[in-house]
């Protein structure tokens, strides 16, 4: 006949095993779990940072046509004579013949001043020389007569002033903040259609800009060299040009 006293104790000690077994079994249940979703997202998290890295770099155009709002005109003119009083009197003739030139084509008197002069002397064969330079610029922005003023300026040849090297019109367009905007929104346009050429090439498609750069604006002439010079080697008509490089998400 069994003891009930032992029976009991072997009840106890096959329950509490049991009990044990069942939270081990949670426990490493709940782990295998555990590593299997943190293992589909640890591999889900590489999958996306991969696809995030995936970029492309083009770059975008924009240019624009635009008239220069300032012109400024350099004439360079010089005398020589055998003393200075005599070369400086040939310099201010000159000088009163251009300012009378500039005040028939309807230029205010402060639009055309003096810019610089220079005296130098040399012996000639045993005999002194004194040259006179000087500079005279007019700076207007009436470009339709700074225009007609170029296209008459054999007229001060005729008059007796002697254009040196040097003398030449310039102009310039300085309202290009005015443009920047603007010019900065179509080139970043380009360079998102190059970019989404590129994707429908390789079966993706265009995100978000990951970095950009804005490039440098230029402004050249639009029909050739603007290098001055002689004559009417400049015009008034340029040509805004501006580059940008943008990184574009694929995804």
């Amino acid at each position: 006949m069994s003891d009930p006293a032992l029976d009991h104790h072997a009840s106890s000690r096959s329950f509490f095993s049991d009990s044990t077994n069942r939270r081990w079994l949670i426990s490493a249940s709940i782990m295998a779990v555990g590593l299997i979703a943190g293992g589909y997202l640890l591999g889900d998290g590489l999958t996306r940072a991969k696809a995030a890295d995936r970029s492309v770099t083009v770059r975008g155009l924009a240019e624009r046509d635009v008239k220069a709002d300032l012109a400024t005109w350099t004439i360079a003119y010089s005398a020589t004579a055998g003393d200075l009083p005599t070369a400086q009197a040939s310099v201010d003739r000159d000088s009163t013949a251009i300012r009378a030139f500039f005040k028939e084509l309807g230029f205010p008197d402060d639009a055309i001043q003096p810019t610089g002069v220079n005296v130098s002397n040399f012996t000639n064969n045993g005999v002194q020389q004194f040259t006179v330079r000087q500079r005279m610029t007019l700076r207007t922005t009436d470009i339709a007569r700074a225009e007609r003023a170029v296209k008459r300026q054999f007229d001060l040849v005729r008059r007796g002033v002697v254009l040196e090297e040097g003398s030449g019109m310039a102009y310039t367009f300085t309202k290009l903040n005015d443009i920047k905007p603007a010019m900065v929104a179509e080139a970043t346009k380009d360079a998102r259609a190059s970019a989404q050429q590129f994707a429908k090439d390789s079966a993706t498609s265009v995100g978000g800009i990951k970095q950009a750069t804005q490039g440098y604006f230029s402004v050249e002439a639009r029909d050739g060299d603007s290098g001055g010079g002689w004559g009417v080697s400049d015009t008034p008509y340029k040509k805004v040009r501006v580059v940008t490089t943008v990184d574009f998400y694929l995804r």
